[in-house]
């Protein structure tokens, strides 16, 4: 059946989707659908595991991938993705940084030239209502509430970090995004009062939904891309127990680095013997998509704290410490932070830890589909620290976290108890041990990269898919390499910069 035709069909109201749905609807005579397969609990009824900014939330509302860490780890684990109106931006925790200014210098380096830092700046500042800094590097009438936690809402283990970082002489930062900041200091972050601003708090508005040319459809799976002659001509989807097309002139794919590249390649475009494994008729062949998975490679420590030190009500980050590796091309490419807790899968576990991830891994992994099933989940293979240089950057973090673990601040309020101290006595030993332990700071990007030439990337500067008009890829699946840092505001930039193009295109 056909219904609700659109000028505009975006795929995924994630950390991209709901920015670019809510600017490109600012065009009142353009008609924009929003899909998302998971729920849609409006601007005011959300769930607490989705207020809740203090932790990710991991079960209630996720895709349910795994993935295998990398060629000696013997099990999946969980790579936690929001599938919920919000995206991943609903359930994460609620970190907000940039990354750095030669993160995106990288990008125009490569030939795309509206990606450099100079470029991304505006939409940084424009999404983001900053309410401790004001200086020429931030917004104050953005969407994004961004705060930092004042000395006296520090959790004892979180005190003790800075308290530690000062004794090691490390430098103070109290503003994360300015552009030369490096050192520890509070996270910038998207709660206020514990709860999570994400995307679909504060773009998806009532206001915003109120808006007569946008629709929001939840609990719609989209199967494929619709492509007749070489251009998008709708979406066909999985809504109420039966399959619908809808009809569009555009379709803007923002459902994420691990569910896009599936999109892409059920409706036929991606890697020639890839899309004929699937049985599917071969529509383009774009090598690219699906060819790699970049992500932060991440290990901790646990400690054993002394009473009352965890409190499993604490929230999990409030603190950080970046720095430059030795002989590193990126400042802030090693990132350590106090864990007030440890959370392993549906248990907590009364530990505290210290977390160190690489912000530059050289190394990449994996993005497998082997069936073109719309709720088919891929193989992931993370493959993170396989790549020596990897791994010597994470040995460099955790043996700077273990100092920090070692001093008095930090001794003071608990001993470490994992890895042993055999594991760490020399960094060959905790070479072994990491690659052992590592998992994936949930930070998958780069699966359908863009590119300054088709040979290059899967898309170009602008998200476009090579030799398909129409079909604009639009998340964080189009970054070419991955930043330094945590990736929600660079996706929220992401859609900014989209928003605002497809909104004067339209």
């Amino acid at each position: 059946m056909r219904t609700n035709d659109a000028d505009t069909v975006i795929v995924g109201a994630g950390a991209a989707g709901a920015v670019i749905a809510a600017r490109l609807s600012e065009r009142a005579d353009h008609a924009v659908m929003l899909l998302e397969a998971g729920n849609d609990y409006g601007p005011t009824r959300l769930p607490p595991d989705l207020r809740d900014g203090t932790r990710n939330s991991v079960n209630d509302h996720d895709w349910g991938y795994r993935h295998r860490v990398n060629h000696r780890a013997p099990l999946r684990f969980p790579l936690p993705r929001g599938r919920v109106v919000g995206g991943s931006s609903a359930v994460n925790t609620c970190i907000a940084l940039r990354g750095v200014p030669s993160d995106y210098d990288e990008w125009a380096a490569l030939g795309l030239d509206e990606w450099s830092w100079a470029q991304c700046l505006p939409a940084f500042k424009r999404l983001e209502r900053d309410l401790d800094v004001r200086s020429e590097w931030h917004g104050d009438d953005g969407p994004i509430p961004i705060r930092r936690h004042t000395r006296a809402e520090l959790v004892p283990w979180q005190a003790a970090f800075l308290d530690a970082c000062e004794r090691a002489g490390h430098p103070r930062c109290d503003d994360a995004n300015d552009p030369a900041a490096t050192g520890y200091g509070p996270h910038p972050m998207n709660k206020i009062h514990g709860e999570r601003m994400s995307a679909a708090r504060c773009y998806l508005t009532a206001a915003v939904r109120a808006r007569a040319n946008l629709t929001l459809r939840a609990n719609t799976l989209v199967r494929r891309v619709i492509v007749r002659g070489g251009r998008v001509a709708g979406v066909e989807v999985e809504a109420d127990g039966a399959v619908h097309t809808i009809t569009a002139r555009r379709v803007v794919l923002c459902a994420g680095a691990i569910a896009t590249p599936g999109v892409l390649l059920r409706s036929g475009i991606g890697p020639r013997a890839r899309v004929e494994a699937l049985g599917v008729t071969l529509v383009r062949d774009v090598p690219a998509v699906g060819a790699r998975l970049l992500d932060h490679p991440g290990a901790a420590f646990f400690v054993w704290p002394r009473a009352g030190v965890c409190d499993l009500t604490h929230p999990l980050i409030q603190t950080a410490l970046r720095v430059r590796s030795k002989g590193g091309a990126h400042n802030n490419d090693l990132q350590v932070q106090p864990g007030s807790a440890v959370y392993l899968p549906r248990v907590a576990v009364p530990l505290v830890s210290i977390m160190c991830h690489v912000g530059k891994p050289r190394g990449h992994g994996t993005l497998t589909y082997t069936s073109a099933r719309a709720d088919a989940k891929p193989v992931i293979d993370s493959r993170l620290l396989d790549d020596p240089y990897d791994r010597a950057l994470a040995v460099e973090a955790l043996t700077l976290g273990y100092a920090l673990a070692q001093s008095a601040p930090m001794r003071e309020l608990g001993r470490v108890v994992w890895p042993p101290p055999s594991a760490v006595a020399k960094p060959a030993a905790l070479d072994g041990w990491i690659r052992l332990v590592c998992d994936s700071g949930y930070h998958p990007c780069g699966t359908v990269p863009m590119g300054a030439r088709e040979g290059d990337g899967a898309v170009d500067g602008r998200g476009r898919v090579h030799g398909i008009d129409g079909l604009v890829v639009a998340d964080a699946s189009i970054m070419p390499t991955v930043p330094t840092a945590n990736i929600h505001l660079p996706t929220l930039m992401i859609g900014e910069r989209f928003g605002a193009w497809l909104r004067d295109e339209a």
